[in-house]
This record gives C-alpha cells, structure tokens and sequence, in this order.
C-alpha cells in the first residue's frame, strides 16, 4: 500500500510527458498560420522561332498576348534575348520584335535587348519578364500521431490544404504580397453630384423600371 503514491506520481509524469510529445517546434495560433501564403519568383517568356521570312501570324499573335500580359502585370522591364553566334537572321528576327513591340505601345526605355548562350545561332529568340507565382504548400508529407489530443494542439499538417487551395485559385498571385492600389476618384463626377445637391435634385441614378417584380437591364440596340 505504501507504493500507491509513487505508483501514481510517476503515471502522472508518463501521462504529461506524451501528451507534451505533440510535436517539434512552436505551436502555432491557428492551424493555417503554420502554412502562410507566399510567392516565389517565375518568369513569364515565349520562345519565338527564328525564320527567314521574319515573324509569323501565330508569333504576332503570341506578342499580342506578350503585350498584355506585360501591361497587366506593371513589370517594369521587358527583355528580347537573342541567341549568341552573329547570326543574321536572328539578330533581324530580334530588332523585328523589339519595333513589334514599341508598334504595340510598350515604350522603348521599358525594353532591353541582350543576348544569351544559346547552342545554335538560330536558336528560338525570347521575349519574357519578371513575375511572381503563388508557393503552393506539398501536403501529406508527414503526420503526427492524432490519437495524442492531451495538449489540445493542432496537428503539423492541418491548415495545408486549405492554403494550397487558395493559392492554386488565386488569379493575380500579386495580391498575397498587398493589396492592390486604390484608383483614383472623379472630379468630375464628384462636383456632378455636388452640383446636383446644391439644386436640390436627386443625386442618386436612374432606378430600372420594375416589371412583375422584376428588375428589367436596359438593352443597348
């Protein structure tokens, strides 16, 4: 009967040393905080083949979606690299892009023209910018013991898959960095309302009829 105490201490302390087993590391506040979103670098560049009759009504069109992609994005440069080795028709197909490109708006202080080691001197001429890309998280790769509950912790690899979720949907994976710029308000539109307040007329828009408790959309003919 003396043993009892001793007997009790030391499952109390086996008891308190698994359940402290959780894991390795701090815990943290919520699940999805172990696996915050982040963004990793990427590159966004077409590879154009070097032909002689210069560029094709495909690579014009590849150039067209360049273009926008590159003014959507607000990258500040845009590089034409064309293969090392002299070669003529490349160099030609080259200085074609870049007057392709500054046809198409891009200002020619934003595009830079360079080389690079390519293993053929016809090699394809390429046309790209700096970009960003969403860091998708690899989940299930390692699992604690979920049967150990007595810290009431969240587990290593809960929250994973909620996030990698979110950053395979998110379009511009810009935003995760910060939010994007506030455009700015119209004047004009902003003393029209004024205007209208002061002659006390309605300031609000035009109210869509309603027809059998429908809102019907004015039709453009």
């Amino acid at each position: 009967m003396s043993r009892s105490p001793l007997v009790l201490i030391a499952a109390t302390l086996l008891l308190g040393a698994c359940a402290g087993a959780q894991g390795s590391g701090p815990t943290p506040l919520t699940p999805t905080s172990r696996f915050a979103l982040q963004v990793e670098s990427d590159l966004d560049r077409v590879a154009l083949a070097v032909h002689e009759t210069g560029l094709s009504a495909n690579q014009t069109q590849a150039l067209d979606d360049m273009v926008n992609r590159f003014v959507q994005h607000g990258a500040p440069v845009l590089r034409i690299e064309a293969p090392s080795g002299d070669d003529p028709v490349a160099l030609d197909v080259a200085w074609r892009v870049k007057a392709a490109l500054e046809a198409r708006g891009v200002p020619a202080d934003r595009l830079q023209l360079l080389t690079y080691l390519a293993p053929d001197p016809r090699a394809p001429v390429l046309v790209g910018f700096d970009t960003v890309r969403a860091a998708v998280p690899r989940c299930g790769t390692s699992w604690t013991n979920l049967g150990r509950t007595g810290a009431n912790a969240g587990y290593a690899n809960f929250g994973c898959a909620v996030n990698a979720n979110l950053a395979a949907q998110i379009a511009d994976p810009r935003d995760i960095v910060g939010p994007r710029p506030i455009a700015p308000s119209s004047a004009a539109r902003r003393a029209l309302v004024f205007d209208r307040y002061r002659s006390g007329t309605p300031t609000s828009a035009t109210r869509e009829p309603m027809v059998e408790g429908q809102r019907v959309s004015d039709a453009v003919n």
